[in-house]
């Protein structure tokens, strides 16, 4: 490589949990960099997944880092090119990139739901996603099926 890699960049703790990994999930629900409305929206779900919860003895935060860890892929497929044909080979992944998949994961399958604001959407799918349930969650599974597919060319590991 020409360039040497980026130095990662701290990220400041957000206000209400003083926790990295919501500052790190609120930067990826932003748009067009408006943080403060993304914090709200975020905010916000935490408030009604508090509301919604069954159990007391768990908070918001805690239902949503559950939820995080359900969506969480242990393995993912990547495609290799071997002698003109093309494999999809099965590869552990990185415990940062696990994180960032699963944040993924969980906004984009909040924004397909049907509720009336983003709020209620997220806090939906976070609810979903903590009981093992819901769109992420099934992502995860079909990810983990499609490696254990393929686990016959895992040794075109590169």
């Amino acid at each position: 490589m020409r360039k040497r890699q980026a130095k990662k960049r701290p990220l400041l703790p957000d206000p209400r949990f003083n926790d990295q990994l919501v500052t790190r999930f609120v930067n990826m629900m932003m748009w067009d960099g408006k943080k403060s409305v993304a914090f709200k929206i975020f905010y916000d779900a935490m408030d009604i997944v508090e509301e919604k919860k069954n159990n007391d003895e768990k908070t918001a935060l805690e239902v949503w880092k559950d939820a995080l860890s359900n969506v969480m892929p242990h393995v993912e497929v990547r495609s290799r090119r071997v002698g003109g044909a093309t494999f999809q080979i099965p590869m552990q992944i990185r415990p940062d990139r696990k994180i960032s998949t699963a944040m993924k994961w969980l906004i984009s399958f909040a924004r397909k739901r049907n509720e009336k604001s983003m709020a209620s959407k997220l806090a939906a799918e976070v609810l979903a996603a903590a009981k093992e349930e819901g769109a992420a969650v099934k992502k995860r599974t079909d990810t983990h099926k499609m490696a254990e597919a393929n686990k016959a060319f895992s040794h075109f590991r590169f």
